[in-house]
């Protein structure tokens, strides 16, 4: 049985973190990126299809055409942070199911279901997102997720020659600068969204 975390790491993984608008002029390393990827690919998606796909913009060219293809309020934050993350979810998952799922013949219950593999890309991407966001967080830095673009747009930018990846979200990364946010938003105590049945 696993122990509880300590206070000071629940505080950096959810009751202090915060999303950032701004960063600090300090680098993130590449080491940083490939220990987030480390600890996402570790959490839970359905039948360990793993279909989130990442894109990192650590060149001011990238950020560029990325800030291009985002709402107008979003465009500072990607030129000003160190990296921002595309997060794109591939359509065809399933074709690499028959080893990262070796314990059935996976694959063939997407076979002629465009509805459900579609619905379970999207969705698993989605929870790697958050996994990327909690990974982030664990590592030391700091993230400012956004749906704010035009999926077509990053689409036809930065995964051309992957057609089958379709971007889900956007995320800025470095070490926040406290100056960007705001008070935190509230949060509804457990009665107010919870029941027991």
């Amino acid at each position: 049985m696993s122990a509880p975390l300590s206070d000071a790491a629940l505080d950096q993984l959810f009751r202090s973190a915060r999303t950032y608008n701004a960063y600090l002029d300090t680098p993130v390393a590449a080491e940083q990126l490939t220990a987030i990827w480390d600890l996402m690919k570790m959490a839970p998606t359905s039948a360990n299809q793993l279909p989130a796909r990442l894109v990192w913009c650590t060149s001011q060219e990238a950020k560029e055409k990325l800030a291009a293809c985002s709402a107008p309020t979003n465009a500072p934050k990607i030129l000003s942070a160190p990296v921002t993350v595309i997060i794109a979810a591939d359509m065809q998952f399933q074709e690499q199911l028959p080893w990262l799922f070796p314990h059935a013949d996976a694959r063939s219950w997407f076979s002629g279901n465009d509805a459900l593999r579609e619905k379970s890309a999207v969705l698993n991407t989605t929870l790697q997102a958050a996994y990327f966001i909690m990974a982030a967080r664990a590592v030391g830095l700091d993230t400012g997720p956004m749906t704010g673009f035009s999926n077509e747009a990053v689409d036809a930018a930065f995964l051309a020659d992957t057609p089958d990846y379709k971007s889900v979200m956007i995320s800025t990364l470095g070490h926040g600068d406290p100056a960007s946010i705001f008070d935190r938003s509230p949060r509804p105590d457990f009665d107010k969204f919870n029941r027991i049945a």
